[in-house]
């Protein structure tokens, strides 16, 4: 992992799109909120209130139990389609150096550094997954999950990169086709012993086979792992919609404004969300599946709310209320990993704000907590912000 300086990130507000997009960081940031603290707030405040509003979100910060979709599980998959928009913002240096306009364009000498480069990142982020999953709580070999959230983000965005260098982006397309259709068809068609074909449970699936006979160490859920091997593929197609997505927005021809851009983004959300649920009628919408309709469905919320936030920071130049995002966003690795159980918030939180906690009512103590674990997470993101201390993988 390194540690990287560079300036904050500065909005430019013109018809043409800025060199970097103030809006993919606060959409991190937002997505990454959820997890490092969001989510105890909602269901505390939910608790506490049982206001109905309230308890719609907090059953919408849980996972689907097996087909369907909430809001929690979404959030995984925007993360990757975000990292699938960032690909060709990202590689423009790149570019220049070369002299070519796409990276279809680079011989195979100057592709070279750049595959090193991603798979040091894979492997990284495959680690770092491991770690996040108590690799270093080492438990033996039959008890380490080696399958992770980080691991699959690493892998999905090192393909769609692969594909991304040496393809157009009409043949970009027709890979997504092919890894959404392919799927499918291998999962209805390819019998499993003992199950037959077809069958998308969580014992009976193809994907839950392949990950009982080839994937070493412990699964997550005993006959199936949400983050196996099969379901990667069709998680190469949701960064690969990231990467379609990004190159349709840096685009720098002057042809469209950055409103109608957003506009666009937001008409194809939409029309994604529509075939996701159409296709649910024949390959069900199922995030531990990642499912071929779930691609879609999720896909379309993705450029969904990546339209609303392009429009309101990018184009309109409205930013202001989304700092706390964007602080979140400039180090989600870190964020990600210190949530996840590297970093003890609580203590910290109930140390600074314990005693003006225990003055509230006993049934909003909670959510004094679970807010004062949020300031200190704010906190020292924004120590690393000022300081220019980002940790990228």
């Amino acid at each position: 992992m390194n540690t990287i300086s560079s300036a904050a990130p500065q909005s430019v507000v013109t018809k043409i799109p800025s060199a970097r997009l103030v809006s993919l960081d606060a959409l991190r940031g937002f997505d990454m909120f959820w997890i490092m603290s969001g989510e105890h707030i909602v269901h505390a405040l939910a608790k506490a209130t049982g206001w109905p509003v309230l308890v719609w979100m907090s059953e919408q910060l849980h996972h689907s139990e097996w087909n369907g979709c909430t809001f929690y599980d979404m959030i995984f998959p925007l993360f990757l389609f975000i990292a699938g928009v960032s690909m060709p913002y990202s590689m423009q240096g790149k570019l220049n150096r070369a002299g070519v306009t796409s990276a279809d364009e680079l011989t195979f000498a100057d592709k070279k550094p750049i595959y090193a480069t991603m798979l040091k990142r894979t492997l990284i982020l495959v680690f770092l997954g491991t770690v996040v999953n108590g690799l270093l709580q080492f438990k033996g070999y039959d008890q380490t999950r080696f399958a992770s959230v980080l691991g699959r983000i690493g892998l999905a965005w090192f393909f769609a990169g692969i594909i991304y260098l040496n393809t157009n982006t009409a043949k970009q397309v027709v890979w997504l086709l092919v890894l959404l259709i392919g799927y499918w068809v291998a999962m209805m068609l390819i019998p499993v012993p003992g199950f037959g074909a077809g069958v998308l449970t969580k014992a009976g699936s193809l994907e839950s086979y392949v990950d009982r006979l080839l994937l070493p160490g412990r699964l997550h859920s005993v006959v199936y792992d949400p983050e196996g091997i099969l379901s990667t593929i069709p998680a190469i197609g949701t960064a690969l919609l990231g990467v379609l997505t990004g190159t349709f927005l840096k685009n720098n021809n002057g042809s469209l404004s950055m409103a109608r851009r957003a506009l666009i983004l937001f008409g194809a959300g939409c029309a994604l969300i529509g075939a996701g649920l159409v296709w649910d009628q024949l390959f069900p919408i199922n995030k531990r599946l990642w499912t071929s309709s779930f691609v879609l469905y999720v896909g379309g919320w993705s450029l969904g709310f990546l339209a609303v936030f392009y429009y309101v920071i990018d184009v309109r130049g409205w930013k202001k209320w989304a700092f706390p995002f964007i602080l979140i966003g400039s180090n989600s690795i870190l964020i990600y990993l210190a949530a996840e159980g590297a970093v003890n918030f609580a203590h910290t939180a109930n140390f600074v704000f314990g005693g003006l906690i225990q003055l509230a009512p006993d049934n909003w103590q909670v959510v004094g907590q679970t807010v004062s674990v949020t300031l200190i997470q704010l906190l020292l993101l924004y120590f690393l912000y000022r300081k220019k201390v980002f940790l990228k993988a």
